[in-house]
């Protein structure tokens, strides 16, 4: 019997997965009807709640009985469903999920020893929220009696999977996490911890969303091909719904369509460049909101690393649009990471406390619970100004107070003692000819060639360009540099 389990509070599918001797798996958590998918759905009949994916496939059929925005907005304000005359509150469903889901996990797994939730960014993204939702999960796990030892943000212990294949810690990393209700951006740095800098929902950026235009884009042409049209009924809508979902995240080139009706059988073979031209504006959209957060943050895209969750990278052309957008350097996470990465935290340094108001919160972790990639011998880090004003280019680099001219074309390299740099770093560096950081003197402009980032999975050096008030750090074992960028009027000349 597994001692600690992590489970992902997600509203697209919950998962969960044990971990034994460090090393957490996936555990497959049947409904009644065998599925085990759990997707943030309910559905109401008489005295009936159905969960998960039976309540799902009856979203087209009796869509006023089912409600899916729950979990995203976990509160007490009333849902949309309509139970003995009242509608019951966000808060009351999402506890018969959870408690419905909780039966479901003790009968296949039993009773663990240690339970730590991954929960969406958005439930933390302030103080307030974090009070309201936090204290809604914490009275539903004492009511279940479940023994929670902590509560993570599901980004945070994404990176924490060990089935990671790691990621460059020199570099900020955006979780991009795209949902049921909306899509995630949560942007962290590494030193000493994992810490969360800045967060972003975007609303509508969803499966839910993307879900119903991909099943009326397939229906359109569905009806085209077939003279038959799937809103005639509301449960052969459903079941076209299902084989779209299934279409876009099997990840197959084509798929067959087939409706069976009283009378007759209609069929139609889509091609997945048919899924990925509907959803072009949708990726589209989702990368744009990414640059737009990560302009704000003060970063550029070829300085950070992109994790995307298995949700996320199933969208079709995302990481094409990503890498045309200058996010070179990108990062798949495995299903259930943040499962994964919950449990490996709770197993290996969180406890059940006494008293379930003491239960942990964390948005940021020790950099010994991620999964980083091995650190090199030295890394240049380039960290570019705040100030939103354009900036000149520069026309020195200036270390310990020397300035280096930057005046010319080609090449311009830094580096240790030895490596017949053009700006020699300090003394305290050890002499290696692999330390040399290039810059390109090109069309007007200076560009900082992250040579790094192929060591690190990217397929090319991106070039990022320098401006005045950028500032270079190198690091190699101890030692460590600060090149300033400054832009000297007249090149730095007196008349």
């Amino acid at each position: 019997m597994p001692t600690t389990l992590g489970l992902e509070l997600c509203d697209s599918g919950f998962l969960t997965a044990a971990c034994e001797q460090n090393e957490p798996k996936l555990l497959n958590i049947a409904d009644r009807n065998g599925a085990t998918d759990w997707p943030g759905f309910v559905y109401h009949e008489g005295s009936t709640y159905t969960f998960g994916r039976a309540a799902e496939d009856m979203w087209f059929v009796h869509p006023r009985r089912v409600a899916h925005t729950f979990w995203s907005k976990l509160a007490h304000e009333p849902s949309s469903l309509t139970v003995a005359g009242k509608p019951p509150s966000f808060s009351e469903l999402a506890f018969f999920f959870l408690r419905e889901f909780s039966e479901r996990l003790t009968a296949s797994a039993g009773k663990p020893e240690k339970l730590v939730l991954a929960v969406p960014s958005s439930y933390l993204k302030d103080a307030a929220t974090e009070e309201e939702r936090v204290g809604l999960l914490l009275g539903m796990a004492d009511e279940l009696e479940l023994p929670l030892a902590g509560i993570v943000d599901l980004a945070c212990a994404s990176l924490c999977d060990p089935r990671s294949p790691g990621f460059n810690f020199t570099v900020p990393v955006v979780v991009l996490d795209v949902r049921l209700e909306g899509a995630d951006l949560t942007l962290f740095a590494a030193d000493e911890r994992l810490e969360r800098k800045h967060f972003l929902y975007l609303p509508n950026a969803g499966y839910a969303h993307l879900l119903k235009h991909l099943t009326a884009t397939m229906g359109n042409r569905f009806l085209r091909h077939t003279a038959f049209d799937i809103l005639e009924d509301g449960r052969i809508e459903q079941t076209f719904f299902r084989q779209t979902k299934d279409f876009l995240l099997s990840h197959a080139t084509e798929h067959r369509y087939q409706i069976n009706t009283a009378s007759r059988n209609y069929e139609m073979l889509a091609k997945h460049d048919q899924l990925a031209a509907d959803a072009q504006a949708f990726v589209a959209s989702l990368v744009q909101g990414l640059q737009s957060f990560i302009d704000q943050t003060g970063n550029t895209p070829a300085l950070c690393t992109v994790a995307l969750t298995a949700r996320s990278a199933a969208l079709p052309g995302l990481d094409l649009k990503l890498r045309s957008a200058g996010f070179v350097r990108q990062l798949r996470l495995h299903p259930g990471a943040g499962a994964c990465g919950a449990a490996r935290i709770g197993a290996t340094r969180l406890s059940v406390p006494a008293d379930i108001a003491d239960v942990p919160v964390e948005t940021s972790v020790p950099i010994t619970d991620t999964r980083r990639l091995s650190a090199a011998v030295w890394e240049a880090r380039l960290q570019k100004t705040r100030r939103l004003d354009p900036r000149p280019v520069p026309t020195h680099a200036v270390v310990d107070g020397i300035g280096h001219g930057l005046a010319g074309l080609g090449r311009f390299t830094i580096g240790a003692a030895g490596a017949n740099a053009d700006l020699v770093l300090p003394e305290a560096f050890p002499v290696s000819d692999d330390c040399v950081v290039p810059l390109m003197r090109e069309g007007g402009r200076v560009w900082f060639v992250d040579a790094s980032a192929t060591r690190f999975g990217s397929e090319v050096e991106p070039r990022i360009a320098i401006e005045a008030g950028d500032r270079l750090t190198i690091r190699s074992g101890p030692a460590t540099a600060e090149v300033l960028f400054v832009h000297c009027a007249n090149g730095g000349r007196t008349s």
